[in-house]
């Protein structure tokens, strides 16, 4: 009888953690919610074969409300899945950037590698093109201070890493982090022609020498050696390649395969590119900044997580609301114009910003929503008291009013204004590259590079020699590995 009563309660915690997995994939609070005040453990469940937890699934179909609840039930936040993968990868991968943003403010983990190809989830975002998801993962690494972009750009003359107190060693390793085979995310953001990850990378440092190599782990049909100038050769988007050429790529280096730029360009018949690999002093030099710099960011995320969020309704009549949603209490100031929002307001005014700059202030800052000064960083309001436990909505990503330095593109603008989480849902599907639905590769997560005729994909090379295969499973069987991001050269290359 004992026997049969573990049994029964275990395959109980088996339903009602696959019940809580259908709710987290499916963007059901409600749901998650109870299930969660019946049995926190729950939050640990992850699904036979995948492992992935419910905290997977709710950030690969960018639920951030159930994100936070999961979190705050105890769950741990840098789990990985069978492939390695952990939620912000995920999240990263689809481009959920109110996932990302919640997990980055819980301080996940940005540097752990997944087991298939060695990437981070910079890699993820670089490889979708998700920019505004690389700039939430470098919040923690890039200062709060006026002279950032003017430093970056003559970081590699002057070999020197320091702004007054602010070292950016650890900015620069991480935005060159290499995956398996030497692949850094400039390499995969400008292949498939994501034109602003790479002027973002480029802006936080990314090198523009910086070659793959022959690990024995990898086959390259670009070739060992390559820069990323090769790789957008290869990609053939023309923008992408003046970038990097005014950022200083040399267009006369060779791989190992002795191929120059140019030549990557001719073998994958990218004709319109030899004008621009042919002479450089055709490109103009001056590019303007990217428009994600939001150079306040660091300083409103270490006060996001210093002091809390208030929840919604709490202020009084004696105090003075927050300008711009009229219903939190003002918790920071804008360190030149003064002006004082509450703590959710200020992240998104850096996270919803799309302006490429703004005069007179440098690259990076942020208007403001009254005076439109720019605002380079925020400080604590000195009368405003500390918040000490996060309430259950403390980090619900909802925007909390319209402001004018929203984009008209931004996510946030598509949502009902004051929803509750358990309204917070979003598509699933992947977002594809190729200029061709139909066009599917059928290959291994494990990377191969396959025949002439396939993409120019790093892969992994299968030892044993199985067949190409891939499930259509692409959260239980990794979809995230590189091969997925090259269906438009492959499209291109059939094509002619």
């Amino acid at each position: 009888m004992g026997l049969l009563s573990i049994v029964g309660n275990s395959f109980g915690c088996s339903a009602s953690g696959e019940r809580l997995v259908s709710a987290a994939r499916d963007g059901d609070f409600q749901e998650a919610k109870a299930l969660l005040e019946y049995n926190p453990r729950l939050a640990r469940y992850s699904t036979f074969g995948g492992r992935n937890s419910p905290l997977h699934f709710a950030a690969a179909r960018g639920h951030h409300g159930i994100v936070s609840l999961l979190i705050e039930s105890g769950v741990d936040i840098n789990l990985r899945n069978y492939h390695g993968q952990t939620a912000l990868m995920q999240a990263c991968q689809y481009g959920h950037w109110e996932v990302v943003q919640t997990l980055v403010l819980y301080q996940a983990n940005i540097h752990k590698t997944d087991y298939l190809n060695g990437g981070t989830a910079i890699h993820f975002a670089a490889l979708n093109g998700h920019a505004r998801c690389i700039r939430l993962l470098l919040a923690d690494y890039v200062p709060s201070i006026p002279n950032f972009w003017k430093f970056t750009q003559n970081i590699a003359v002057e070999d020197e890493l320091c702004i007054g107190d602010h070292d950016l060693k650890n900015l620069i390793d991480v935005v060159n982090h290499k995956a398996d085979g030497g692949i850094t995310a400039l390499h995969m953001a400008a292949l498939n022609g994501h034109v602003e990850c790479v002027q973002l990378l480029l802006d936080f440092g990314a090198s523009v020498s910086e070659v793959t190599v022959d690990d024995g782990t990898t086959i390259d049909l670009i070739g060992a050696g390559s820069t990323p100038l090769h790789y957008a050769a290869c990609g053939g988007n023309a923008v992408c390649c003046q970038i990097l050429i005014a950022r200083g790529a040399c267009i006369t280096v060779s791989n190992s395969s002795g191929l120059t730029p140019l030549m990557v360009a001719q073998t994958w018949q990218r004709n319109w590119l030899e004008e621009i690999l042919c002479n450089s002093m055709q490109v103009q030099a001056s590019i303007s900044p990217s428009p994600y710099l939001w150079l306040p960011l660091m300083s409103i995320m270490s006060i996001v997580r210093e002091r809390g969020w208030r929840s919604t309704g709490d202020v009084s009549p004696c105090m003075d609301p927050c300008s711009v949603c009229l219903e939190e209490t003002c918790t920071v100031v804008a360190e030149r114009c003064h002006h004082e929002f509450c703590t959710r307001c200020a992240l998104y005014l850096c996270t919803t910003n799309s302006a490429s700059s703004i005069a007179p202030g440098p690259p990076g800052a942020i208007p403001c929503p009254l005076c439109r000064a720019p605002i380079i960083s925020f400080t604590t309001l000195a009368t405003a008291s500390p918040i000490r436990n996060l309430p259950r909505r403390s980090l619900s990503l909802t925007l909390c009013a319209t402001c004018p330095s929203v984009s008209s593109d931004s996510p946030a603008l598509s949502a009902h204004l004051f929803r509750s989480e358990s309204q917070c849902s979003s598509s699933s599907h992947l977002r594809q590259t190729s200029c061709h639905p139909s066009m599917v590769l059928n290959l291994n997560p494990v990377f191969c590079m396959g025949v002439p005729g396939m993409s120019p994909c790093m892969s992994r090379c299968t030892r044993a020699g199985t067949s190409l295969r891939r499930s259509t499973s692409q959260l239980e069987t990794g979809r995230g590995s590189w091969p997925f991001a090259f269906n438009q050269i492959t499209a291109a290359a059939g094509s002619s």
